[in-house]
């Protein structure tokens, strides 16, 4: 009996289930950049967001007017 019978192939019967491994490690990794991708994208957000958020505010209760709401709208921008 040689070593070859013993291959990753078995000789040509080969398991049906081994595509799992790649197809798994493919998904592993997709999943770990979209959730990088995702918690940066929402850190971005909470920096500018919460500022034209209270500023939009304070144009909504007259506060302020149109003219400073877009002027510091747009510094928060820059």
């Amino acid at each position: 009996m040689t070593l070859t019978a013993y291959g990753p192939w078995h000789d040509g019967h080969a398991h049906g289930w081994w595509p799992v491994f790649p197809i798994g490690f493919a998904v592993f990794w997709l999943l770990v950049l979209g959730g990088g991708f995702y918690l940066l994208s929402k850190r971005t957000k909470w920096r500018g967001g919460g500022a034209e958020r209270v500023l939009a505010e304070r144009y909504a209760r007259g506060e302020i007017d149109e003219e400073e709401y877009r002027e510091r709208l747009g510094v928060l921008r820059s």
